[in-house]
């Protein structure tokens, strides 16, 4: 344990739970530790004693983003079924078109965004490791570079439909991207 991070307490864990639900409705982008401690029935002080600084605080906002998001992505991977590709892309998408879940997935592109502008700040390593994480997932289920749907062009058609819909809100044009990708990698697979 770093000198910054604070050993988990149940107070850390219900006041981490309160900052990530204000995130997830007002983003980290701007994120000032008296608006959020007022918000969540907190203050500066007792904020920084338990997680050390404010980039720790986003650090373990990120990580508890992250947790989320995987296991996410994990139950939409396992309702397309164990080891059909073409399945879990759909299944997933079906998780990232859902109005639901824009909250969440606004904050993902924010932090994505600043992980890459800001390499070595608290969002360090962030855009790297969601990369890592759904390649990954994607791989687990049967998903190779040879046809049957390559990992890495998957996330790729994934994450561009995601950018685009979270810009237009244009559900059905999106949806028809990511359908037309999946009956090219069914075609391939004959």
């Amino acid at each position: 344990m770093s000198q910054h991070e604070r050993p988990g307490s149940a107070r850390r864990d219900e006041l981490l739970e309160r900052a990530y639900r204000y995130a997830l409705a007002h983003g980290l982008a701007e994120l000032s530790l008296r608006p959020l401690a007022a918000a969540i029935g907190s203050s500066p002080r007792v904020l920084l004693f338990l997680f050390g600084s404010k980039d720790q605080l986003v650090r373990a906002l990120l990580g508890r983003a992250r947790a989320d998001e995987l296991a996410a992505l994990r139950r939409a991977r396992e309702a397309g079924g164990a080891d059909d590709f073409a399945a879990a892309v759909r299944t997933t998408w079906g998780w990232l078109v859902d109005p639901a879940h824009r909250p969440m997935l606004v904050l993902w592109v924010q932090a994505y965004a600043r992980s890459l502008g800001e390499p070595d700040g608290p969002w360090t390593g962030f855009a790297r490791q969601t990369v890592e994480d759904w390649l990954g997932l994607l791989a687990e289920v049967g998903g190779d570079d040879t046809g049957d749907g390559d990992p890495a062009l998957g996330l790729a058609v994934l994450r561009g439909a995601l950018l685009d819909l979270l810009a237009t809100g244009d559900a059905e044009r999106t949806t028809a991207v990511v359908e037309r990708y999946l009956r090219l990698v069914g075609a391939a697979a004959r």
